[in-house]
């Protein structure tokens, strides 16, 4: 007689992050695996907010979830078309006697960095935040029109500057 069992693809993943964790509680802290049992808090660990790109005709739009934060404790910045946004999330219960059986929610500080093209207005960036979700709206500048150019014809002779001080006024066409 033949027994099944049934075949969970993640316990090979968590048995990896098990073992991981009780060789080199640094590496483990370092991938976010690791928490302290007992009466004491879980320790922070890295982590990242989830978030949207959208993209309008006049604009992108960036929408994260931060519930836990206040406006102030968020940083936006803009540099070569880089926008980053990083904060910290707190531990909210710091009480002695209450005792954490499952600690599932992140804390700690956070980055996001989130390439854009290069033909934004990144002085027009406006940031907006409300029941935990932040929204920011970065314009997109006005595209380079394409330049109509007008062709005559015939033969137009280009003349260089030469060192007894003739001018492109020179030039003759033919």
């Amino acid at each position: 007689m033949t027994t099944m069992m049934r075949w969970d693809p993640f316990q090979d993943l968590r048995s990896a992050q098990d073992e991981m964790a009780q060789m080199s509680p640094m590496l483990a802290h370092a991938l976010g695996l690791h928490t302290q049992q007992g009466n004491e808090r879980a320790m922070t660990s890295a982590w990242a907010p989830a978030l949207d790109i959208s993209e309008r005709k006049d604009a992108y739009l960036v929408t994260v979830e931060l519930p836990g934060l206040k406006p102030e404790d968020l940083d936006i910045t803009m540099e070569d078309g880089l926008l980053t946004l990083q904060g910290e999330r707190h531990f909210a219960n710091d009480s002695s006697e209450q005792k954490f059986h499952r600690v599932e929610r992140r804390y700690g500080a956070f980055r996001r960095s989130i390439t854009l093209p290069a033909h934004v207005m990144a002085e027009g960036i406006e940031a907006s935040f409300e029941d935990g979700v932040l929204q920011i709206l970065v314009p997109k500048a006005e595209e380079a029109k394409a330049k109509r150019v007008q062709v005559r014809p015939g033969r137009t002779e280009i003349s260089a500057a030469s060192s007894e001080g003739a001018s492109s006024q020179d030039a003759t066409p033919s």
